[in-house]
């Protein structure tokens, strides 16, 4: 098992920066996701781990060496890519063994571990299948087999799911997921959605513009953000302006009641913000604390729930409800933000 440090690492294409002073450190057997919108460097970072691209400035360490003057074939990373890249004149075992092969392994002792290999990724007795043979999926799966065969040190994954279907996404997820924690590699993977680097990820670098926003577990972007933009690229804009005096915050819809002891801005403007999911449409009787009335814009059936827009005091903020909900725009009705739920961003 590897830990992987990037220090400082940065890289220019003349004046522009994709990546920007880069600080980050990687456990020994964790997966890390790369998480941001197109053009925000997580790509060019993995480039310039795996070596296919020499930073400007700043370091990439494996175990506290650095690597950069190791030649890619030899710094024991391999990169698993959006294409999956197979020799079209090879069939699945040689294709898988090819690795194995420029090591000069022996014969048998590669037809043995490319066999394991293709039961590890469910594709036995797929040998002798050639490429145009195999769904996306599969290709997909040789292309990973052929990776790990060589027991790489770290394994980087360039958005390797971004061309298969919504169901074939969640199969390969969980079989990356299952077969990375069995070995206990070191990987790192790039993906500009949300529910995919949650799944699969330890922790997550959400990356905007070339730096690191946050770097965390995945809950806590949900939970935690620690900024306006970091909680909007988790779909949450649900924003109010107000004043924190210890426990509670003073908005133009009145007191919100906060949990002191989970929030970290201190007394002074701050802007609250509850996720569309935490607030309760319908609150009982009795739940009297921060009670704000609102307007329904919309609410839209998404099969399994009801998506919800209001208006907050002249804002649109999101809500999920029940899919049965019945309610009609323009309806006023009360609705409930949790204090265990509210959550303080610098004003």
């Amino acid at each position: 098992m590897t830990t992987v440090v990037l220090q400082n690492l940065t890289r220019r294409f003349g004046d522009v920066v994709a990546v920007d002073r880069l600080n980050l450190e990687i456990e020994s057997g964790e997966m890390v996701a790369f998480l941001g919108p197109s053009g925000c460097g997580k790509t060019t970072t993995l480039r310039m781990i795996t070596g296919l691209l020499a930073p400007s400035q700043g370091d990439v360490l494996f175990d506290g060496r650095s690597i950069l003057g190791i030649p890619t074939e030899k710094r024991g990373a391999v990169m698993v890519f959006q294409k999956h890249l197979l020799f079209p004149t090879m069939n699945v075992a040689q294709n898988v063994g090819f690795g194995l092969r420029m090591q000069g392994v022996d014969k048998r002792e590669i037809d043995r571990r490319v066999s394991e290999m293709l039961e590890r990724v469910h594709l036995p007795g797929f040998e002798q299948r050639r490429a145009h043979e195999l769904s996306g999926g599969q290709q997909q799966r040789v292309a990973l087999a052929r990776a790990l065969i060589v027991e790489p040190k770290v394994l980087l994954l360039d958005e390797p799911l971004a061309n298969l279907d919504a169901n074939l996404r969640l199969e390969m997820r969980a079989l990356i997921r299952m077969i990375q924690q069995e070995l206990s590699i070191t990987s790192i993977f790039v993906t500009h959605d949300q529910e995919e680097a949650v799944m699969l990820a330890d922790r997550v670098a959400l990356m905007f513009n070339g730096q690191v926003q946050q770097f965390d577990r995945p809950q806590a972007f949900y939970d935690r953000p620690q900024s306006m933009e970091v909680a909007q690229f988790f779909r949450n804009n649900n924003f109010l302006r107000g004043i924190r005096k210890g426990d509670q915050v003073e908005t133009r819809l009145g007191i919100l009641r906060i949990d002191p002891d989970t929030v970290a801005q201190p007394d002074g403007p701050v802007l609250a913000t509850v996720r569309p999911e935490e607030i309760v449409l319908a609150p009982a009787a009795d739940q009297d604390e921060n009670r704000v009335r609102v307007t329904i814009q919309s609410s839209v059936y998404m099969g399994t729930y009801s998506q919800v827009l209001l208006d907050v005091d002249g804002q649109t903020w999101q809500a999920r409800g029940p899919a049965d909900l019945r309610i009609a725009p323009g309806e006023q009705i009360t609705v409930q933000l949790p204090r265990q739920h509210l959550w303080l961003l610098p004003g």
